[in-house]
Order: C-alpha cells, then structure tokens, then sequence
C-alpha cells in the first residue's frame, strides 16, 4: 500500500448524480479513509456543449447529505486546484505538445466529412474503419504530411486533433485491483484523441495529467472505462510517469432483467435513481430524490456499500465507521450488483427502528404541524414508540397514529361488515357504562375491568375488542388497545365509541 493514499472522484457537470455515481464517490471515500488518504473531488468539465449550470452543486450537495464529504477539491484546501478541467485548460496543451515531441502523438487533419467518408467505405465492404497502425499513414495528419505540409496547415489556422500513435504489435499486460490481470493486444486500439484545435483536451489527456500532478494513488471508478485502460497506461509510459493502481468498479444493473439502472427504470417502478431531487432548469421537470422521498442518508449509503461489495460475513447493518474498517478492493465483485427497491426499503426500515423515539418524534412533529395538529411532545414521542415498528418511512407515521390525535371520521366498510353485528350496539353500550365505572383510567385497570367484563359475559373476546378497535382507530390496525384507549383518555374513548354505535348500529 502507498503510503500516501490518494483517491479523487471526478464526476461530469452535465446533470443530477446517479447512484452509481454515488457509489463510486463512496467506494473512493472508504478507501481514502481506510488508509487515512485524502478524498478529492475534480469537476470533469471539459465537454462544454453538456455543461449544466446547477450541477456542480447538486454534486457538492449530495456528497454532504450522504456525508462523504471531499478532503480537497473546488473552493476547499485547493493544495492541487484548480479542480475545474475548464479552469485548467492552459495546462494541457504543453502536455500535448510534449507527446508529439517525443513521437508519441501526431497532427491529425481529417475532416468529419473525409472520416465520414472512410467509414461509409469500410462498411459497403464489410469492415470497420479504424484509426490506427494499419492506415494512418495513408491519411491527412503529420505522419504522412512532409515537415512543410504540416506547418503551413498550423500556420494557415486549419483545424486539428492530436492523436496518440497506439505502439504496433505490442502486447499490453494491465494489472486491476478488482479484475486482476488484463491482457490486450495495441493492434486492436485505435488512435485516440487528446486534443482539439478549440484549445480542449478530451477526458483522455486532461484525466492523465490531472491524477499525475494531484498525485492520484489509486483511481476507483466505474467499469464503463474499462475499455480506455490500455490508453491510460499507455500515456504513463509515454509521459514517464508512475502509473496509478486502477480498479474499476461493477455496474449497477436494473431491478428487472438485464443492463445498467437508468432514470426510466425508476420511473416505471416508482423508485428515485438520484441522491437528492433535481429541477432541470430547461425543462422544468423534476427528478425524485432519496433524501425528499424519505429515506435516511445512512440507510442510503449502506444500501450503497453492500451493492457491488461484500464484508465476507452475514453481516448486512454498517456504521460509517464500520464501512471504513471492513472495505476492501478485494471483496468488490467482478460482475453487475442489482438493484432492489425492496431491499433498500428494508434498509430504511431498519435504520428507522434504531433511531431513539426522540429523534423521530423531531421528525414527526412538522408532519403533524402540516396537518392542523399541535401535540405535546412528550405524547408524541409516545405515539412514536407504539407505532414505529410498523413504518418503513417517518411519513408513514400520520397513516399508523392518526387516531391518536383525531377521533376516527369514517369506518374501513370491509371491516364493519364482518365486525359489526346486529348485537354489538347493545354490547357496545354495556361496554360504555363499564369504562365509565372505571376510576383509575391506568392500562392494567381498564384491562382487568374490561376483560372481566367479557369473561363474565361468556362470550369472545373477539366480539368485543375486534368492534372496540373499530371505534377507536376507524380500521382493524394499530397498536395494543389498551395503549391507545389510556393515551386518548377516558371522554374520548367513550365519545369515539358512541360516535360508532351511531353511525354503524
């Protein structure tokens, strides 16, 4: 291990963060923190024409709200900055100039419409064009061109790549930290682009000599650039460079069948794909969020670390802390983790009955706010312990203890069909004058009068307590009965009761 541990993720400001964005931000982030190494953000903005106002801050936002915030990077301890490639656009062109000098790169002045043409040729014969060893010296760039031809051209403004001149009949030996050795053959590369007349690198030159002079250690990151790997070792023996150790992480694949999870699957499932909600400012349209759809960031961020990687134990609830303790490259799975909204439920869920009923009631308390109702506290807080086993979200808490704060309105039919009986008026009214009786309106009181009562009757306790919890909740659920009827208090279950003989006898 280098005893200077540097990750960087470097995300593309062209829109929201998808989750496997965030999960590559997370997987750099363990790593960093694991071997007390620096985690830097680099803003990736070379792409002009995709540029998106917002979306460096909705990058910088969802890294604090998942709380993996950056070590270094825009506006914080810039020891390497600027961390914008736009702001660091000067730079490139010496690196450029500095591989055509050494016969590692090339002038390429190959118009669209004559590349165009190339591969509307090969195709009629059946072949794919590519730019490389086998025709680059037949087409318009400094390979073919005498010294004149080429400096006239640059002297007369015309437009031009630089490409890397891919060694021939070589083969490369690439080591990844995931997919261990990788073997390629340069004949089978093409002549990549680095460079543009417009005075902008592409992600291939500006990538390189970013992680080079940020002095990157390890570069994590996702496995769609697997493909560009030969590229990138090859420019760090161009350059001379010590290459970093690169691992590439598994895709994040769709809940159902096969390919990588995009925006539309959570569209058609109804699941968020983005860390937070995202207003496109073109459009208008907004993108659901986990933080705004009431998911706890570290539920979230566990769901995350356990898609792609395992701990090599039964193991399935982590701290942050014990992320950091138990990552490791080694355990990061070669092959595409799929997503299940399910599970990232069950997460929350979990997360949800571990939090201290204070902490909930916190969140609770607006909700109630929003719905008219001024609580005490302290009731609150006690409503939250009788009902959070059964919630997945605090927003599900209003459905699970609205009868806590508000007499029942209407009846679950269904229920008051099967429960309620030509009888159980009467019953109910009995029932009435029982509770009434009681003085000492405690649970164990009204549970040994009331129970006593029913026994006395000879008849099922069903009969009684299955129309009892109708007329008090309004439906067949919630908690222990005699909770809720010692937490309403003695005038109100009474009056919720007669208000049911009413409207159901």
């Amino acid at each position: 291990m280098t005893d200077n541990v540097r990750v960087r993720f470097a995300p593309s400001p062209t829109g929201p963060l998808h989750i496997g964005g965030v999960r590559t931000a997370l997987f750099n982030y363990l790593f960093a923190k694991k071997h007390n190494g620096t985690f830097v953000l680099r803003i990736e903005d070379t792409d002009q024409t995709r540029y998106v106002a917002n979306a460096e801050q909705y990058i910088i936002d969802s890294l604090e709200w998942c709380n993996i915030p950056f070590d270094e990077g825009p506006g914080k301890n810039e020891k390497f900055g600027p961390y914008r490639q736009s702001e660091r656009k000067e730079l490139y062109k010496e690196y450029a100039d500095q591989l055509i000098e050494k016969g590692w790169a090339y002038y390429a002045f190959d118009t669209a419409e004559e590349l165009d043409a190339h591969r509307k040729n090969h195709e009629e014969n059946g072949k794919t064009f590519i730019y490389n060893w086998h025709n680059r010296e037949k087409l318009q760039n400094s390979l073919a061109l005498s010294k004149e031809e080429v400096a006239s051209k640059l002297e007369a403004g015309e437009k031009y790549v630089v490409r890397f001149k891919t060694p021939q009949d070589e083969t490369l030996i690439l080591q990844d930290e995931i997919r261990g050795t990788i073997k390629i053959e340069t004949n089978t590369l093409d002549d990549k682009v680095l460079f543009k007349s417009d005075g902008m690198p592409t992600y291939h030159l500006a990538n390189i000599v970013d992680d080079h002079l940020m002095e990157i250690s390890h570069v994590i990151r996702g496995e769609e650039w697997l493909p560009s790997l030969p590229l990138h070792m090859l420019l760090y023996k161009a350059f001379d460079w010590t290459a970093p150790k690169f691992a590439h992480l598994p895709l994040i694949l769709k809940p159902v069948g096969k390919g990588k999870l995009s925006k539309r699957d959570g569209d058609k499932l109804g699941f968020p794909v983005f860390p937070l909600e995202y207003t496109n400012e073109q459009s208008g349209d907004v993108s659901r969020g986990y933080k705004e759809d009431g998911y706890f960031n570290d539920a979230f961020i566990n769901m995350l670390a356990l898609l792609g990687w395992n701990p090599g134990t039964e193991q399935e609830i982590f701290s942050l802390e014990e992320l950091i303790k138990s990552f490791d490259l080694s355990r990061v799975s070669k092959s595409g983790a799929k997503f299940s909204p399910d599970k990232t439920n069950w997460f929350n869920q979990q997360y949800l009955q571990q939090k201290a009923d204070k902490e909930l009631t916190e969140l609770y308390l607006p909700i109630l706010k929003e719905k008219g109702i001024t609580s005490d506290e302290a009731y609150a807080e006690k409503v939250v312990s009788l009902i959070k086993e059964r919630a997945v979200f605090v927003a599900d808490f209003w459905n699970l203890s609205s009868f806590f704060f508000q007499n029942p309105t209407e009846y679950d039919a269904k229920a008051a069909k099967k429960q309620w009986k030509e009888t159980t008026g009467a019953l109910m009214e009995e029932l009435t004058a029982v509770i009434s009786n009681i003085e000492d309106f405690t649970i164990e009181t009204a549970q040994t009068e009331i129970k006593g009562w029913i026994t006395s009757k000879e008849i099922g306790f069903g009969k009684v307590m299955q129309p009892l919890r109708l007329s008090l909740v309004g439906k067949l659920a919630g908690p222990d009965l005699f909770d809720i009827m010692t937490m309403i208090g003695k005038e109100t279950t009474l009056q919720r009761i007669k208000n049911a003989i009413e409207k159901l006898s």
